[in-house]
């Protein structure tokens, strides 16, 4: 029967922890690009309301925040990653196995944007 070797001399223990850490970063980078265009809707929506009611445009306040807190959010993700990525090398290079806890990264951002789900559906149904 044939034993693994451990972890600081296992390369896929390497190669998965930066699998993890590409796909973290890349939902930061969605999450910036997202609230970017939800930021940058509303002024579109404001332009748009202004040539049809010439003058009359509301506020687009709601778009502007939940822009920017898509963006912070995706900021957050992403210096979290890091710091979660650096903790998991080192451990490997120790010869330990990366803590094995649920991710509160995954799990805050979820919440996050559930709860942000459930804000622009609010809008959405209140401003129809």
């Amino acid at each position: 029967m044939e034993t693994s070797p451990p972890a600081a001399q296992n390369p896929q223990s390497y190669l998965a922890a930066e699998r993890t850490f590409l796909a973290w970063i890349r939902t930061g980078l969605a999450l910036m690009g997202f609230g970017f265009v939800v930021a940058r809707f509303g002024l579109f929506l404001r332009e748009a309301q202004r040539f049809i009611h010439a003058g009359s445009a509301q506020s687009s306040i709601f778009s502007l925040w939940s822009g920017t807190g898509l963006v912070l959010l995706g900021v957050v993700v992403l210096v979290v990653s890091v710091v979660r990525y650096r903790d998991n090398i080192l451990r490997l290079q120790r010869g330990d196995m990366p803590r094995m806890s649920p991710s509160r990264t995954a799990m805050g951002t979820a919440i996050m944007l559930a709860a942000l789900g459930i804000a622009i559906a609010g809008y959405l149904l209140y401003f129809r």
